[in-house]
């Protein structure tokens, strides 16, 4: 920690990769970027294994994100003009790319993705935090999409990049049972607005006050859209016109075999919010249950211990927790 960086141009060999090969690593090709850095293979010679290791130069860095979110992504090895934080590499790419090369998940796919996906914010939301939330809508987008999930050789997804997640703040003092305070985060409304349009609910869109954990399961309900259909289910290259379709029931084309079970759980994310679906109505929608190896009762049961205490209508849960937009 606190090492000086060696000029580039003193050397043939770039600083970062001698500040890497100190440390045990061999950097290798780069296989994303990022607003700030660059994210490389690489090879841990001391456990043999093959790693990502994202590079983030504090000269580009905003100095909001260096102070506030990269303390939250990992222990790093720290430079005096960069950040060096090791990854686990996701040898099967982001699942943008694989729909990019391939086309429309098979549903037996899809719901293999979207289950393990679901079953991650599941857990997030259990224990009060949101993944969403990025500071501004003209930010680059670290929030919950298709980049953003990432797969290992065995095609299983990991959802990355957790530099904006948010624990949500409980809106009352905090009491000694945690589903007490768990509960209530959900009726903070936080107001950080998030980077991609094409994902962002309708309450973000209009500028107004939203409940995150409900930005998340509207994410999800793109995320779904796009594994089966291979497009979004909105277009972003017009805000005026996205605000517009993200007020109406989304359509499927009539050219895809996608089961009805499926677009209804779709129409439960991607309507408006006093009606969405929160992450427990999702884990126990019929179609993710068909892809679950086994019942995710203890997810369930952490999330019934945040929602039900509020109200036993799903109704009423909402409309206490939600702006109208």
């Amino acid at each position: 920690m606190g090492k000086g960086d060696t000029s580039e141009t003193a050397s043939a060999t770039p600083a970062y990769r001698s500040v890497m090969e100190e440390y045990g690593y061999e950097v290798g090709k780069i296989i994303g970027h990022g607003s700030y850095g660059t994210v490389y293979e690489a090879y841990y010679t001391k456990q043999k294994v093959m790693v990502a290791v994202k590079i983030i130069s504090k000269k580009k860095a905003s100095e909001d994100y260096l102070n506030k979110f990269l303390p939250r992504e990992i222990q790093a090895i720290e430079t005096t003009s960069r950040v060096y934080i090791i990854l686990e590499l996701a040898q099967g790419g982001d699942v943008l790319e694989w729909i990019q090369r391939y086309g429309a998940c098979a549903e037996t796919l899809a719901g293999k993705w979207f289950s393990q996906m679901a079953l991650g914010i599941a857990y997030l939301h259990s224990k009060g935090i949101v993944h969403s939330l990025t500071p501004s809508l003209s930010a680059a987008g670290r929030d919950l999409k298709l980049e953003n999930l990432l797969l290992d050789k065995r095609e299983n997804v990991k959802i990355s990049d957790f530099g904006f997640a948010k624990m949500v703040p409980s809106s009352q003092p905090v009491r000694s049972s945690p589903s007490y305070r768990q509960m209530n985060c959900l009726s903070h409304l936080s107001q950080t607005y998030c980077g991609s349009f094409a994902y962002a609910c309708p309450e973000i869109l209009l500028g107004l006050p939203y409940n995150p954990f409900l930005s998340d399961t509207w994410s999800m309900g793109v995320i779904l859209y796009t594994l089966v259909v291979a497009r979004l289910p909105f277009d972003d290259t017009n805000l005026k016109k996205l605000l517009r379709e993200t007020q109406k029931e989304v359509t499927f084309p009539a050219s895809l075999a996608i089961s009805q079970e499926c677009k209804n759980l779709i129409l439960q994310m991607l309507r408006q919010a006093t009606k969405r679906a929160n992450i427990l109505d999702v884990l126990r929608d019929p179609w993710m249950l068909k892809f679950q190896p086994e019942q995710p009762s203890n997810e369930i049961r952490l999330l019934e211990a945040m929602y039900q205490p509020a109200s036993t209508s799903t109704a009423t849960r909402h409309q206490s927790l939600e702006i109208t937009t």
